[in-house]
């Protein structure tokens, strides 16, 4: 399956809570209750940000390093010969920047893991 950011939200409204600006007099009993569900366009607003944040940074030609998770960063591709594999006419590549990925080893750990033994998280 692929996520998207419409997972991606629907996680932060599930897994996010915000402590209620204003304090009642009576204590809570349930703790879960001094806390606020974020609505699906405030997480949708905190994830777009997230993404605005990393399109930034990259854009500048810097990295992005989210810990336990890996590292975007920027390649720099030198202009090169390349062929139109249509009709095969040599023609020249421009040069340019490309993103890259690499994964931390807490997260290669466990995507290697055999099935039903996923190490746990720290």
């Amino acid at each position: 399956m692929t996520v998207t950011k419409s997972h991606i939200v629907a996680s932060v409204i599930e897994n996010v809570r915000i402590r209620k600006r204003k304090r009642e007099r009576q204590r809570v009993l349930f703790s879960e209750f001094d806390y606020e569900v974020l609505s699906k366009k405030r997480a949708t607003e905190l994830v777009d940000g997230l993404f605005e944040i990393f399109k930034k940074t990259l854009a500048s030609g810097e990295h992005v390093l989210i810990p336990g998770f890996g590292k975007f960063q920027i390649q720099f591709k030198w202009a090169r010969k390349g062929r139109n594999p249509r009709t095969g006419e040599p023609m020249i590549l421009d040069s340019r920047r490309r993103v890259a990925f690499r994964c931390s080893p807490k997260l290669k750990d466990k995507i290697n893991a055999p099935r039903g033994k996923i190490p746990e998280s720290e």
